[in-house]
C-alpha cells in the first residue's frame, strides 16, 4: 500500500468540520494523562444514555463468557468496561497525536528479546494482538521499539482515513499499513522478515470469511478465523502474541510472549484451539479492558439460536 498522500481536496468546505473535530481532538491529547482518563471516566459514565444497544451486546457477552460469576460480579466487570469504553476517544487520541517522548514515559515494556531475535534470525513474525479498547495504544507502544506493519481498513471518510493511515505509520519510515484484504501484500511481508499486527479474535461473519470454525471461547462455541495458522505457514513466520494493559497505577504494561512452539503443525483445527486459549489467557489479563461490546458469537452453527436478537 502506498503512503498516505495529502490531497488539496481534502480542504474542500465539506470537510471543514471534520477538520476542527481533529484539532479539538489534538488539543484534548495534550492535556495531562490523568486528566484525560478521568474525563474518559466522565464520558463512560454518560455510555449508558447513548450506547445502549452496544452496553446491551457487552453485558450478555459477560453473562456467556462468565457464568461462574454472580449477577453482581457480572454487574460490577460490566461496570469496569464502560469505564475502560469511555477511555477509548483520549487513548486514540494519545496514540495519534501524543509525541513519542511523552508515550515513553507511559508505558513498561516485558519480552521485546523475542521480537529482537526473531529480526536478527531475518523471521517473519505474526504478531498476535488482541481487540483491547485501548489497541491503537498498544500498536503505537510497540512501534515505538520494534518496526511493524499493521492492519487497516479504508475509512469512508477522506480525512479520518487520511489521518488514522498517517499517524499508524508515524513512528517508522518503512512501516506499512496493509489493507485487510491484501493477503498477498501480507505474505509478502513476513517473508521479508517483517512483523505485522494482526487481531485473530473476532467474528467476522461468513460473508467476510469463508473459512470459519467453531472453536469453545469461554465455553461458547464462537466462529474462529483460521488464518493465524496459515499465515504463519505460508510467509514462514513465527506467531508472537503480545498484550498492552492499562495499569491500575496509572500508565500501561506493553507484554510480548514467546513464539509459540511447534506453530503451525498438520492440523488447522489444533492451530486453531491453541490460538483461542491464547487469547483467553490475554483477556484475563484485564478482561474489563477487552472489547466486549462486539458481538463475538453473531455467527452461530447450523441451527442454533442467536444470542443478540432480543437485545434493545
Amino acid at each position: 500500500m502506498n503512503r498516505p498522500i495529502f490531497h488539496f481536496r481534502l480542504l474542500h468546505p465539506r470537510y471543514w468540520l471534520n477538520w476542527l473535530g481533529i484539532g479539538i481532538w489534538w488539543l484534548l491529547a495534550q492535556l495531562p494523562f490523568g486528566v484525560q482518563m478521568k474525563m474518559g471516566s466522565g464520558l463512560g459514565k454518560l455510555m449508558p444514555l447513548f450506547a445502549k444497544r452496544r452496553i446491551a451486546i457487552a453485558k450478555r457477552n459477560l453473562e456467556l463468557c462468565f457464568k461462574q460469576l454472580t449477577v453482581q460480579e457480572q454487574q460490577q466487570l460490566l461496570n469496569k468496561h464502560i469505564d475502560s469504553l469511555g477511555k477509548v476517544f483520549f487513548e486514540i487520541g494519545l496514540a495519534w497525536f501524543a509525541s513519542k517522548k511523552r508515550l515513553e514515559k507511559l508505558v513498561t515494556y516485558e519480552g521485546l528479546e523475542h521480537l529482537k531475535k526473531a529480526e536478527k534470525e531475518g523471521t517473519g513474525v505474526v504478531l498476535m494482538a488482541l481487540h483491547f479498547t485501548h489497541l491503537d495504544l498498544g500498536a503505537a507502544f510497540m512501534s515505538m521499539q520494534h518496526s511493524i506493519d499493521g492492519s487497516y481498513r479504508q475509512h469512508d471518510n477522506p480525512v479520518y482515513d487520511f489521518i488514522q493511515h498517517k499517524c499508524r505509520e508515524r513512528f517508522s519510515r518503512d512501516a506499512m499499513a496493509i489493507e485487510v484484504s491484501d493477503l498477498r501484500t501480507v505474505i509478502k511481508q513476513l517473508k521479508r522478515g517483517r512483523a505485522i499486527w494482526y487481531a485473530p479474535d473476532q467474528d467476522y461473519g461468513r460473508k467476510r470469511s469463508k473459512h470459519n470454525i467453531f472453536i469453545p471461547f469461554f465455553g461458547v462455541e464462537a466462529a474462529c478465523i483460521t488464518s493465524t495458522s496459515q499465515l504463519a505457514r505460508m510467509g514462514n513466520a513465527q506467531v508472537i502474541p503480545f498484550v498492552c494493559i492499562r495499569k491500575k497505577t496509572g500508565g500501561y504494561h506493553l507484554k510480548v510472549e514467546a513464539p509459540l512452539a511447534d506453530f503451525p503443525s498438520d492440523d488447522v483445527v489444533l492451530d486453531t484451539k491453541r490460538i483461542m486459549q491464547q487469547v483467553e489467557q490475554g483477556i484475563m489479563m484485564a478482561p474489563e479492558q477487552y472489547l466486549w461490546v462486539h458481538r463475538r458469537f453473531k455467527t452461530r452453527p447450523e441451527g442454533a439460536a442467536g444470542f443478540y436478537a432480543d437485545l434493545p
